[in-house]
């Protein structure tokens, strides 16, 4: 059983960066960051697929950056806008998958870490 742990959440101002970090117990295929908002519903932010495919969201292409090593999912988050306030989700997934942006191919979610976002 694959167990997710996040960390790197905080109160940032608008223009700021913060660093997320997902650790994973075991060996996954897919990986990916969802976030929720206060009455919205689950977004995908960005994910790699089982080749390696990275996709982003159009809100934060060119500000956020997902990146991978052994067994920790990174995100780094720049120039910080309130409309990114909001829980994230680590999500993996531990067969083949080339669906990354779709939430319901993950089998694996964390705890989630919260990021708000202040002007």
């Amino acid at each position: 059983q694959v167990q997710l742990v996040e960390s790197g959440g905080g109160s940032v101002q608008t223009g700021g960066s913060l660093r997320l970090s997902c650790v994973g117990s075991g060996y996954t295929r897919s990986m990916g960051w969802f976030r929720q908002a206060p009455g919205k519903e689950l977004e995908g932010v960005t994910c790699i697929d089982s080749v390696d495919n990275i996709y982003y969201a159009d809100s934060v292409k060119g500000r956020f950056t997902i990146s991978r090593d052994t067994n920790t999912l990174y995100l780094q988050m720049n120039n910080l806008q309130s409309e990114d306030t909001a829980m994230y989700y680590c999500a993996a997934r531990d067969a083949f998958s080339m669906r990354c942006r779709d939430p319901s191919e993950y089998n694996h979610w964390g705890q989630g870490t919260q990021v708000t976002v202040s002007s």
